[in-house]
């Protein structure tokens, strides 16, 4: 029967279907629990493994942006000077450097124009 559904299937998308049912037939024949919670369900409205992504990135980017204006307005709190040294982390730049409100400035213009 898998066999006369598998050679009706047009595209990938039903072949995945297929197999999938059939797999959760074999499960339910043989009293297997299954969680089908991480399956997307065919609609529309489902979001894409690469966009939610895309959109996780800019709002860690958007955050990090936010704290580093903080910082430069003046907020020292130690969570937000520790987001500027992680913000900092892996070039050359100390927090001790005399021009570090201008390479503050830069580093929030290079991640506003990365998603930008």
């Amino acid at each position: 029967m898998l066999l006369t559904y598998l050679k009706a299937s047009r595209d990938l998308c039903g072949t995945d279907s297929i197999i999938f049912s059939a797999a959760l037939a074999v499960c339910r024949i043989m009293g297997a629990k299954v969680s089908t919670a991480g399956r997307a369900t065919g609609q529309s409205s489902a979001i894409p493994a690469w966009r939610r992504r895309i959109e996780e990135r800019i709002a860690k980017a958007r955050a990090l942006i936010g704290r580093l204006v903080r910082f430069r307005s003046g907020n020292n709190r130690p969570r937000i000077v520790r987001t500027v040294r992680m913000a900092f982390a892996g070039t050359n730049v100390s927090m001790s450097q005399p021009d570090i409100m201008q390479k503050l400035t830069e580093r929030i213009d290079d991640l506003t124009w990365w998603w930008i």
